[in-house]
């Protein structure tokens, strides 16, 4: 039985490993004329890095001319962190002073005939964010050293990150309170206005019969 939990421990700290390392490398398409958007939800006063580059359709020939694209990264409150406007790569680095959801929109100029470019974007956030080379030969200290201050990183990531969700999970509850409330109250108010109408209804047969002198 010990055995279970600790491996049921083990399981659940990987898993949270793997939450507070955030990392997107993917490659998608994007049309002439048209824009794509990433969102990622990053916590407050978290590290973040990208670096974003058009793939060469031809690798034996120059990128051509119309593969450019403009990128701008904004975040949940429409504040902008980084803009490039028509390169054929670049990379941004910043750390976020809100939480929330971060957008990553790229668009395409319109071009004729239309033109498809395949983007290559590694995103990264928290821990992973981090250039732990330039930290070891900044701070002139030994591999182990080094081990142990990224599983510290890696910890206080994980601390920030339940808190960070205790916090979510708190506003997702009052939200549902708040709903409940007013779906309650709604609830009241159409009981009341239906008995209202049916009210009016039998009074308004009743005084229709009474004067066809049928009751």
């Amino acid at each position: 039985m010990k055995i279970f939990i600790r491996s049921k421990s083990l399981f659940m700290f990987v898993i949270l490993m793997f939450i507070s390392m955030k990392i997107h490398s993917l490659q998608f398409e994007v049309l002439s004329g048209r824009t794509k958007c990433i969102a990622e939800d990053i916590k407050s006063h978290s590290m973040t890095v990208g670096k974003y580059h058009i793939v060469n359709p031809n690798e034996s020939h120059p990128l051509p001319d119309t593969h450019k694209v403009t990128l701008r990264v904004t975040s949940t409150h429409g504040n902008t962190f980084h803009y490039a406007d028509n390169v054929h790569e670049g990379h941004f680095a910043f750390e976020t002073t809100e939480a929330g959801d971060y957008m990553a929109c790229f668009y395409a100029a319109d071009h004729k005939p239309p033109v498809t470019m395949t983007i290559n974007f590694d995103w990264k956030s928290g821990v992973a964010a981090k250039d732990w080379t330039n930290v070891a030969k900044k701070g002139s200290i030994d591999l182990m050293e080094l081990e142990l201050k990224k599983m510290y990183e890696h910890v206080q990531s994980i601390h920030d990150e339940m808190f960070y969700l205790r916090e979510r999970e708190e506003e997702m509850q009052e939200l549902n309170r708040s709903t409940n409330s007013k779906m309650a109250w709604m609830t009241g108010l159409s009981i009341c206005v239906c008995l209202s109408v049916a009210g009016l209804q039998l009074w308004h047969l009743k005084t229709f019969f009474e004067k066809k002198k049928l009751i």
